[in-house]
């Protein structure tokens, strides 16, 4: 079955199924259902997990979710002039199902496209420059590197279509405990071993060619993860499906979709800092013990608490990115996982391009390129620098071209230097910097990602981050994570860590 087929029929179920409870939450034999669940961040992770959360247990749920900073999280926009501009997270993927469903549940649409070009940069000249015409671009890519390219669109399709695996179990309400057997029943033991072997070994293990790995994967696997081919596999399929055609964002920032979220599912914002998660018991009147968990935060009026019965974490908890603190568990839990993120620092430049550095023969003028990625060249200090539209764009409006005042969009692992700005830029009008921990730091073979089920009730939502980062990656954990916490909730065990599924539920469909 093709991914566009497969992604249509899933897309079908997901309008049937995310549609209110399911039938079956009206059962006699269903537990009661909790009443307060806590979410622990308002990014994409944490507010979709506030809907789908809602889905499945409900209208009489109290929901609260906690956010120290504003809501969005890594998707977040500037303004400059006038005029907001994505600083965070800013394309999504054709076949990001969730993400099609959040836009058009929640009434958004998607931005005006506004055409590119792409060029290939390595410190001393464009290796690689995209013309207008699609078939110029395949005789230049056939020239210099054969079929490399068509084999590896291939390569990645092949992937998408084990990967979308994963809409046909959540469609049927299945959910896995870990990372890995999620993985697992999408692509079984061929997925896990791309977590296990580094891009570059995986592309040069399947004939591409070393030339082609330099010139062309790299880069991009630097635009999109600020790391080289020695990522694992996954994470690097996951950063070549989004050089494909076809991606999108949100009209007014892809933020919108987490506030829309959060009003959706109703839920309680609470804007605090959480400190500390604390397990409290209570004996109830059959004579069991319920656990409860206390959710210490501090907030504009000071310290307090409060009680759950559920708490999804949507933070990251590691070194730098949480100083949540947890007592009571016996185990002890961890205040920070191993592993560290890497950090990626956007800087955006209102001003003019410094043409005549990325190509001496060319006059400003005639420089159309509107996206420049780097090869691997630890001397040049950036990871690409591309032409920033706005979230929003107005009828008549066109990119500045190069030689004119225009917004740039600068990657690179450290902050740029004055030097380095007056490299890029003949002149700088506006300058703004936002240093993000964007995404873990990726290796082969990548450790093994933090359980989601942290202790009973209590579940973390971002191990899949591990497996790959991106909007879509969290959505579909919170997702997972949803419906986990309500199967476990009600005792539905036949509904948890089941594979093997997807050549039945594909007949079904």
């Amino acid at each position: 079955m093709s991914v566009r087929t497969l992604s249509l029929k899933a897309l079908l179920f997901l309008g049937l199924c995310q549609v209110g409870r399911r039938g079956l939450a009206s059962a006699p034999d269903l537990r009661e259902p909790p009443k307060k669940i806590a979410i622990v961040g308002a990014g994409i992770g944490g507010t979709a997990a506030a809907y789908f959360l809602r889905q499945e247990f409900g209208p009489g749920v109290k929901i609260d979710v906690y956010e120290a900073d504003t809501v969005g999280g890594r998707l977040a926009t500037e303004n400059i002039e006038g005029r907001d501009y994505e600083t965070g997270g800013s394309i999504i993927h054709p076949l990001n199902l969730h993400m099609k469903h959040f836009v058009d549940r929640l009434g958004l649409s998607v931005r005006a496209d506004v055409p590119s070009k792409m060029a290939i940069f390595d410190g001393k000249e464009l290796m690689f420059e995209e013309s207008d015409w699609f078939i110029v671009n395949f005789l230049r890519m056939l020239w210099r590197y054969g079929f490399n390219a068509l084999r590896m669109h291939m390569w990645v399709e092949g992937i998408l279509d084990k990967f979308m695996r994963i809409y046909q179990y959540q469609q049927f309400s299945y959910s896995f405990s870990s990372a890995d057997r999620l993985v697992h029943a999408m692509g079984g033991d061929e997925f896990l071993a791309l977590l296990n072997k580094t891009l570059e070994e995986a592309m040069l293990a399947h004939g591409f060619s070393q030339t082609f790995i330099n010139e062309i994967v790299t880069p991009i696997s630097r635009v999109n993860y600020g790391q080289s081919v020695r990522l694992h596999a996954f994470a690097g399929s996951v950063s070549l499906a989004g050089a494909d055609s076809g991606l999108w964002s949100v009209d007014g920032g892809n933020k919108r979709v987490c506030s829309g979220l959060l009003y959706h599912s109703k839920a309680e914002l609470i804007a605090a800092r959480v400190t500390n998660i604390a397990l409290k018991t209570r004996p109830s009147k059959s004579g069991t013990i319920t656990n409860f968990y206390e959710v210490n935060y501090v907030g504009d009026s000071g310290p307090a608490h409060s009680l759950y019965d559920i708490v999804v974490l949507a933070t990251p908890l590691h070194q730098g990115l949480s100083d949540i603190a947890f007592s009571g568990f016996s185990p002890s839990l961890p205040s920070h996982f191993p592993g560290r993120y890497h950090q990626t620092v956007s800087t955006l430049v209102l001003g003019r391009l410094n043409v005549s550095y990325l190509d001496t023969k060319r006059k400003p003028s005639e420089f159309l390129v509107s996206d420049v990625f780097t090869t691997d060249n630890e001397k040049l200090g950036i990871s690409s620098v591309s032409s920033l539209d706005p979230v929003h764009i107005t009828h008549g409006y066109s990119r500045p071209l190069a030689h004119q005042t225009a917004v740039w969009k600068v990657f690179s692992p450290e902050p740029l230097t004055e030097e380095q700005l007056k490299t890029l830029f003949i002149s700088q009008e506006h300058v703004v910097e936002k240093r993000w921990l964007a995404y873990p730091s990726y290796r082969a073979p990548e450790r093994r990602p933090p359980p989601f089920i942290l202790h009973h009730n209590l579940y973390y939502l971002s191990p899949i981050e591990w497996v790959a980062s991106a909007m879509e990656m969290s959505a579909l954990s919170a997702r997972n994570i949803a419906l986990l916490a309500y199967h476990r909730w009600h005792g539905h065990t036949a509904k948890v860590d089941q594979e093997g599924l997807h050549a039945r539920l594909r007949g079904e469909l």
